[in-house]
C-alpha cells in the first residue's frame, strides 16, 4: 500500500518502466505509522510532529477511521504542521459516506464546525468513466469536509519486489493531489501551504453532471455539492494559478 502511494508521488518519470509518478525529483520520507489495522492516535500524532520537525512540505495521509478517542492529539500535531507550513492531504475514506454526517479521522473539522488548520485538504476519489458514474462507488463524499476529487480506481503503481500492479481507494486519489502540491511546492516554494490549497481547489475542473453517490443509481447528486470546490485536480491548471499567485496577479 505504501509503495504504491509512493509510486503515484513521485516514480522515476519517462525511464521506460512502469509508470510515471506525478512530480519529479521529489524526495520521499517513509514513516510507518499504521500497523495492519486500526492506526493509534498517538502514533499519527508523532509521526505528523517527525515529518514537520525534519524538512517535510507535504504530509500524504491514505488512511483512516471512524473512532478516535484522542483526536485531539492528531488535532494539535495538525496545527502544529500548519505553524511550520506543512501540507497535508488526506484521504476521504471509502465507504461511500457523507462525510458531513459521519467522522472520518484524521479531518481537520468535527462535523461541519469550523475547520482547526488552513492546511488540510481531503481528497474524494474518481472512477475512469466521466460522466453519471465518474465517482468511484466506494468515494466518500461531503460538501464541507470533502474539498476535492482526483482519479482513484484502477491505479497502475508500484508495488515491493520491483513489480507494479492496480490498486484503488481514496489512498490513490490522495497521493495524485500530494504529487501536484509538490510540483507546485517545488516550482513556487514561496507559496504557503494554505496558498496551495487554495490553487490546488480553485483551479481544479468543474463539472456540471448529476453523479451517482454509494455505488447507487437511486443516489445522485450534482458534482459540484460533493465538496467544497466541486472540481477535480488538474495540474496544469494548477500550475498556471500557482504563478499567477507567486506574481501577485491574483491574491489567494
Amino acid at each position: 500500500h505504501g509503495t504504491h502511494v509512493a509510486g503515484i508521488v513521485a516514480a522515476t518519470r519517462d525511464n521506460g518502466k512502469g509508470m510515471n509518478g506525478v512530480a519529479n525529483h521529489v524526495q520521499i520520507m517513509t514513516l510507518r505509522a499504521v500497523p495492519n489495522g486500526d492506526e493509534y492516535d498517538k502514533d499519527i500524532a508523532l509521526a505528523i510532529r517527525y515529518a514537520a520537525d525534519n524538512g517535510a512540505k507535504i504530509i500524504n495521509t491514505s488512511f483512516g477511521k471512524y473512532y478516535s478517542p484522542h483526536a485531539n492529539w492528531v488535532y494539535d500535531a495538525i496545527k502544529y504542521a500548519a505553524s511550520k507550513d506543512v501540507l497535508i492531504v488526506n484521504a476521504a475514506g471509502n465507504e461511500g459516506y457523507d462525510l458531513d454526517s459521519v467522522n472520518v479521522f484524521p479531518n481537520d473539522a468535527v462535523g461541519t464546525g469550523p475547520e482547526i488548520a488552513d492546511n488540510f485538504i481531503t481528497i474524494g476519489a474518481l472512477h475512469y468513466k466521466y460522466g453519471p458514474e465518474m465517482v468511484a462507488n466506494f468515494s466518500n463524499y461531503g460538501k464541507y469536509n470533502v474539498d476535492v476529487f482526483s482519479p482513484g480506481t484502477k491505479i497502475w503503481s508500484t508495488v515491493p519486489d520491483s513489480k507494479y500492479d492496480f490498486l484503488q481507494g481514496t489512498s490513490m486519489a490522495s497521493p495524485a493531489v500530494a504529487g501536484v502540491a509538490a510540483l507546485i511546492r517545488s516550482y513556487y516554494p514561496k507559496l504557503t501551504a494554505a496558498q496551495v490549497k487554495k490553487v490546488l481547489m480553485e483551479s481544479g475542473l468543474p463539472v456540471k453532471q448529476n453523479v451517482i453517490l454509494d455505488g447507487d443509481p437511486s443516489k445522485k447528486a450534482p458534482f459540484s455539492n460533493i465538496s467544497q470546490s466541486g472540481k477535480m485536480v488538474n495540474a496544469y491548471n494548477a500550475l498556471i494559478l500557482a504563478d499567477k499567485v507567486s506574481r501577485g496577479e491574483i491574491n489567494l
